[in-house]
C-alpha cells in the first residue's frame, strides 16, 4: 500500500489537474456559445439561399453551369476541417481516419498522386504530412479557429477555379456537423459538380416539389445564374468552417468535462485511501501504546 505522503501527493497533484480541466472546459464553453450562434444564424440564410437556387431551377428552366459540369473523375480534391490544438476527445482523430478511408477509396481509381488535400487546421496538416505520397495543397491552418468569410471565399473561388478550368474533377468536404454539445457528426459532401436536378436543396424538399414558382427572369435566367451559383458556393465554405469550428468547441467543452468528472471520481478514492491508510496508522499506533503499558 503507498504511504500517506504518497497518497497525498497524488490529490494534490490531481488537484492541479482538475484546475486546469475545469478552467479549459469554461474557456471552451464561451468560445461554443459565441460559435454556436454564428453557426444558427448562418445556417437558415444558407438554407434559404440553397432553396431559392432549388426552386429556380425547379422552374422548368434549362440553365447550364460550369460547376455543374460532371466530366470523368482523374483528379480529386478533399477539403478537410479539423482543429490547431488537441485535448478535444476523438474530433481530429475521427476526421484523420474517415481521410484514410477516402483516400484508399480514390487511389484505386484516379492514384494516389492525384489525390489533393485541403487542409484546414494544423492536426490534419500534419498528419497529410505522415501520409506516403500525399501534399497538403496549400497552408490553411489559420482558417481553423478564427473563420473567416473573406479567406472561405478565397478557398471557394480557388476550388471554382480549378473545377471549371477541368485540372480538377470532384471536390469532396470532410467535417464534423455540430448537432448539439454532446454529438457532432462526421460528415462527408461533394461540394463539386453541384447537382442541379429539380428538387434537390435541403430537408424540406418534398413540400417545395409541391410549390412551384413562377419566377420572371430578369435580365436572363443565365446571368442570374452566373451570380448566384458562386454565391451559394462561397457561402457553404463558410457555413462548413463555421460548422466545424462550432463542433470543435463542442468537442473539446465535453471532453474537459469528463476529465473533471473524472480527476472528482479519483480525488474521492484516493481520499478515502488516504483517511483508511491514517485510520489504520493510528489504530496500529494505538495498539503499540496498550501492549507497551502491559508489559
Amino acid at each position: 500500500m503507498a504511504s500517506l505522503k504518497e497518497v497525498k501527493g497524488r490529490i494534490n497533484s490531481i488537484h492541479g489537474t482538475l484546475k486546469i480541466t475545469s478552467a479549459m472546459k469554461m474557456v471552451a464553453s464561451s468560445k461554443l456559445h459565441k460559435a454556436q450562434e454564428a453557426i444558427e444564424n448562418m445556417l437558415p440564410y444558407e438554407r434559404r439561399l440553397h432553396r431559392m437556387l432549388s426552386n429556380f431551377l425547379g422552374a422548368e428552366l434549362s440553365v447550364e453551369s460550369p460547376f455543374a459540369v460532371k466530366r470523368e473523375v482523374k483528379k480529386v480534391a478533399v477539403v478537410v476541417f479539423a482543429s490547431n490544438s488537441s485535448l478535444c476527445g476523438g474530433f481530429n482523430a475521427n476526421v484523420i481516419r474517415h481521410l484514410n478511408e477516402v483516400v484508399a477509396e480514390y487511389e484505386p481509381k484516379v492514384g494516389r498522386e492525384n489525390i489533393l488535400i485541403y487542409p484546414v487546421g494544423r492536426k490534419v496538416a500534419d498528419a497529410v504530412k505522415k501520409m506516403e505520397g500525399l501534399t497538403a495543397a496549400g497552408n490553411y491552418q489559420h482558417m481553423s479557429g478564427k473563420p473567416n468569410y473573406q479567406e472561405a471565399a478565397d478557398l471557394a473561388a480557388e476550388l471554382m477555379t480549378r473545377f471549371a478550368n477541368g485540372e480538377i474533377q470532384q471536390v469532396e468536404l470532410l467535417y464534423n456537423h455540430f448537432k448539439s454539445t454532446s454529438s457532432q457528426v462526421l460528415t462527408r459532401e461533394i461540394y463539386l459538380p453541384l447537382d442541379l436536378s429539380a428538387g434537390h436543396a435541403d430537408e424540406k424538399g418534398e413540400e417545395q416539389e409541391t410549390m412551384q414558382a413562377d419566377y420572371l427572369i430578369e435580365p436572363s435566367p443565365e446571368q442570374v445564374m452566373e451570380e448566384l451559383l458562386p454565391k451559394v458556393l462561397r457561402m457553404k465554405m463558410y457555413t462548413v468552417l463555421l460548422d466545424s469550428t462550432a463542433s470543435e468547441h463542442a468537442a473539446r467543452t465535453m471532453a474537459m468535462q469528463i476529465a473533471t468528472d473524472n480527476a472528482n471520481d479519483l480525488i474521492q478514492e484516493l481520499t478515502l485511501i488516504y483517511n483508511k491508510s491514517r485510520q489504520q496508522a493510528i489504530t496500529n499506533e494505538l495498539l503499540d501504546i496498550v501492549g507497551g503499558s502491559m508489559s
